[in-house]
């Protein structure tokens, strides 16, 4: 695509393009950063080490209180045997996350980071959200970057893109003000990738937001990896409200077309993004393999494990074949990757995939068509 989106453009888009047309260009943006009709996956799973959060957030159902019936801290030996359970199912990633636990400092997740290593070197640990980093980094009195570094040097390399819902200093008030301080997440990224890193992004939509808001998001993730590359891949979902304080007060709720519309502009949008994820676990299997067709190149994980999204009684399962079997059913070629991306596992024998004539990146600038619609 020639032609970067300004944020104005952006904004219309969102609010105005033509969905079809949305995902024309989304799709050969697509094709243009990945030229193979493939989709990748990872074999992963996404255990808690602790349920105890001081956050408040008022769109999570997750979370208790310290001293709650139901609130709990794993020792590192009890959080290690969700990566036993994740060894003996075949899984190459654990993503492990928890509450902003006063009680946990340093020591505490450079032990997990050093015990995974160690005790499951087949594993690649994909831990700890920004806000969890940013709490840890406040109740132990080190900077970010300290934290950032001691888990390096244990053997932690990349890092979630949880915890951002949408990069607006409007919507982080008005849903999670306790969480973190303005700016604060994408400064634990932006640390990180200099360091060595590498991040996802991520955004919970479908609650208080305006489209303005979502573009800010976005731009916020674009400028970042411009001035220094790190993020991997940006993994959009929609907000559940069963069990949460925020359904109260929420103004509106994005089904289906929603989330085919924001894949789309992300893809557009973050040119400097190699990978755009869709989920089959967050928006149901068949609005995930439809949303293969708007920009996106990823399907995610299979989620052995997870609990956040079931607190709020919105349950998804799946395994190894079924993702397979739903990535071919969308018509792409599955390949399984690793948590950079690489790939470590083809389902055909088959070589490359040729493009469809009708899939491939025209000559013309479609930016321009479709914001000619607009004018």
């Amino acid at each position: 695509m020639a032609k970067r989106i300004a944020f104005d453009e952006g904004v219309k888009l969102l609010k105005e393009g033509p969905l079809a047309e949305l995902q024309q260009l989304a799709q050969e943006v697509r094709y243009e950063k990945n030229p193979r009709q493939a989709v990748t996956f990872v074999l992963d799973s996404n255990p808690n080490y602790t349920n105890v959060c001081n956050a408040d957030c008022s769109f999570c159902a997750f979370y208790r209180h310290e001293g709650a019936k139901d609130a709990y801290t794993k020792s590192i030996d009890e959080a290690m045997q969700h990566l036993e359970l994740a060894r003996r199912a075949g899984l190459k990633t654990v993503m492990m996350q928890g509450g902003l636990n006063d009680n946990l400092k340093l020591e505490y997740y450079v032990g997990l980071i050093k015990a995974a290593r160690e005790r499951y070197p087949d594993i690649h640990p994909h831990f700890f959200t920004a806000p969890e980093l940013w709490n840890c980094a406040r109740v132990s009195n080190v900077s970010i970057r300290e934290v950032l570094q001691a888990l390096w040097d244990a053997g932690q390399r990349t890092i979630p893109g949880g915890g951002a819902e949408i990069l607006s200093e409007r919507v982080r008030l008005a849903i999670s003000p306790k969480k973190m301080e303005p700016g604060a997440w994408m400064e634990v990224h932006e640390t990180a990738h200099e360091i060595g890193f590498r991040t996802t992004a991520t955004m919970m939509y479908g609650h208080v937001e305006e489209p303005e808001d979502i573009i800010i998001h976005l731009d916020t993730l674009r400028k970042a990896q411009d001035r220094i590359p790190g993020f991997t891949a940006f993994i959009p979902w929609s907000y559940k409200r069963d069990r949460t304080l925020l359904r109260r007060t929420v103004k509106h709720w994005a089904g289906a077309d929603a989330y085919f519309r924001i894949l789309a502009i992300a893809r557009i949008y973050l040119d400097n993004f190699d990978h755009i994820q869709a989920s089959w676990f967050s928006e149901g299997k068949e609005t995930g393999m439809k949303s293969l067709a708007y920009g996106a190149d990823d399907f995610g994980g299979i989620i052995f494990e997870e609990n956040v999204h079931r607190a709020t009684n919105f349950i998804a399962k799946t395994d190894h074949n079924q993702v397979v079997q739903m990535i071919r059913q969308a018509g792409y070629e599955p390949l399984q990757r690793d948590t950079f991306y690489n790939i470590i596992r083809t389902y055909e024998n088959e070589g490359e995939v040729e493009v469809p004539e009708d899939q491939r990146v025209k000559e013309t600038d479609r930016t321009d068509v479709l914001l000619n619609v607009l004018q």
